[in-house]
This record gives structure tokens, C-alpha cells and sequence, in this order.
């Protein structure tokens, strides 16, 4: 319901990734497919996450019925550091953390892009279709007369690759700090107020400064925090215990969108 409430329309969701199988995490999911079902999707569905993901799914299609299309499972592996997803953009790494049952991050990198030609070389050098596809990939042009004609020259500053890393519920961790370090955009459960901060340890759950020394300690750009306890009637008081220590903090909302613009080396 939420999804549609914001407009994304369930069709072009192809991969899921499920942290952990607590129901406030993984709830939705038997509706979402039940929804994608009854609007005839045949196209297969990726499911990522724990391997108990697998029966808790089958179990449930036990009493409603499988749905019209195909259902592929992933289970990380468990060397760390080996993604879980690639394609020819990005790549998804998972992240253990530590929950009171199996529980995962994500970290979502953008692969490097090709270069990009600048437009008025092209006929200056008389550039074709090969020597356009070596040039993007970094390659220098060698004119019919010989002449090396520097990549550089002919090609504009590569865009930086961008990252998100999703940290779901954790007990505070800063070894995380190494996993995500340099992300551009990095979202952190910050479930308490650091005056409860021995409930966060009881409950397996971080604080808003907690999330925040993560954040400053990896050098990220930018620090999401949710997960808010309903006992904190406003939530802004987290936000402002995480900008005490990480000044570039929001706080997040259902249906709120966060880009991260593009940039070319060399650039601020």
C-alpha cells in the first residue's frame, strides 16, 4: 500500500533484499507478492537474505497458494566481502550484524562508468565506432599517421561511483565502520535516545549517537537514521543527539527520497 501510495508500481520491482525475518522487516513481503500475482506478473522475483527466508515463504504458500511467477531464493555467503548481486551497474554486499536473530546490511556500489567522449574530438580526430569503444575504456587514440593522442584529452573526468549501505537493526558495532567506509549515503537503525542507551544494548539495538559515531568514523557523506521508537513522541530529539556528532544527519520518513548527485573526478 505504501508503495503505490508513493507511486512505485510493484511491476518494475525485480530483486527484494530482507535484512531479517522480524515482522516489521518482512510483513509486507507476503502481500507485495500476493499484490504482483493478482496483476498477472510473470516475470521472475529475486528473494535475498536469511536461508530460513526460503521456508517461512513456503510455509505460507502452504495455506494461500504459490504465486503465477517464479520465486528465486539467495543466501549470502559466508566468507564476507562476496556480493550477493551484480549486474553490468552495481554490486550488493552484505554486512552481518548483530541482532538477536540472523541479520544483514546491504552495501550498494555503482560500477565504474564508461568515460565519456568529448563531442568535438571526435570529428577532430575522425574517431570511429572501434576507436570510440577503446577511448571510453580508458584507452589513447593512435591517428593513421601515428600520433598518441592522450586519453585525456579526448575524454571528459570519469563520474564518480556512488554507494548506499543500508545498516538494519544492529547492537552498536564499530567494526561496521570499516565495511561501509566512504559510502556516499549510509542508512543506520537508531532505535533510542542515548539516554537509553543500556535498553539498545539489551534489545540488540543502536542509538542515534551510536549510528553517528559509526558515520563519522567510516568518513561517509551523508547519515539516514529511522527505526525511531514510537516511546519518542518526536523524533527530532535523535536527530539532534546525531548531529552533535555527525552535523550531515537526517532523519527519515516513508516516502522520502535521498539522492546522490553526480559528480566527476576532480570535482566537488
Amino acid at each position: 500500500m505504501q508503495l503505490r501510495r508513493f507511486g512505485h508500481h510493484p511491476a518494475r520491482i525485480h530483486h527484494i533484499f530482507i535484512s531479517h525475518l522480524h515482522g516489521d522487516h518482512v510483513f509486507g513481503l507476503f502481500g507485495l507478492l500476493s499484490t504482483m500475482g493478482m496483476m498477472g506478473r510473470q516475470s521472475a522475483v529475486h528473494l535475498y537474505g536469511p536461508d530460513a527466508l526460503k521456508p517461512m515463504m513456503e510455509q505460507h504458500f502452504l495455506y494461500f497458494g504459490p504465486p503465477p511467477f517464479d520465486l528465486h531464493f539467495h543466501v549470502p555467503a559466508e566468507e564476507p566481502g562476496i556480493h550477493l548481486f551484480e549486474d553490468d551497474k552495481i554490486t550488493v554486499t552484505p554486512v552481518l550484524l548483530k541482532h538477536r536473530t540472523l541479520t544483514y546490511g546491504y552495501i550498494f556500489r555503482e560500477k565504474r562508468r564508461a568515460l565519456n567522449v568529448r563531442k568535438e574530438k571526435i570529428a577532430e580526430y575522425g574517431l570511429g565506432i572501434a576507436d570510440l569503444v577503446k577511448v571510453k575504456q580508458g584507452e589513447d587514440h593512435i591517428s593513421n599517421e601515428g600520433k598518441v593522442i592522450s586519453n585525456q584529452e579526448i575524454t571528459l573526468p570519469p563520474y564518480r561511483q556512488r554507494s548506499y549501505a543500508y545498516i538494519s537493526d544492529t547492537v552498536f558495532d564499530p567494526g561496521l565502520a570499516d565495511h561501509v567506509r566512504g559510502v556516499n549515503l549510509l542508512f543506520h537503525e537508531a532505535t533510542f535516545s542515548h539516554k537509553d542507551e543500556k535498553l539498545a544494548k539489551a534489545t540488540l539495538h543502536s542509538t542515534a549517537v551510536q549510528a553517528a559515531e559509526v558515520a563519522k568514523a567510516a568518513g561517509v557523506d551523508k547519515l539516514l537514521i529511522g527505526h525511531f521508537s514510537s516511546r519518542y513522541r518526536d523524533p527530532g530529539i535523535l536527530v539532534n543527539e546525531a548531529r552533535e556528532i555527525f552535523p550531515d544527519t537526517v532523519g527519515v520518513s516513508d516516502g522520502d527520497t535521498h539522492s546522490v548527485p553526480l559528480t566527476r573526478a576532480g570535482t566537488e
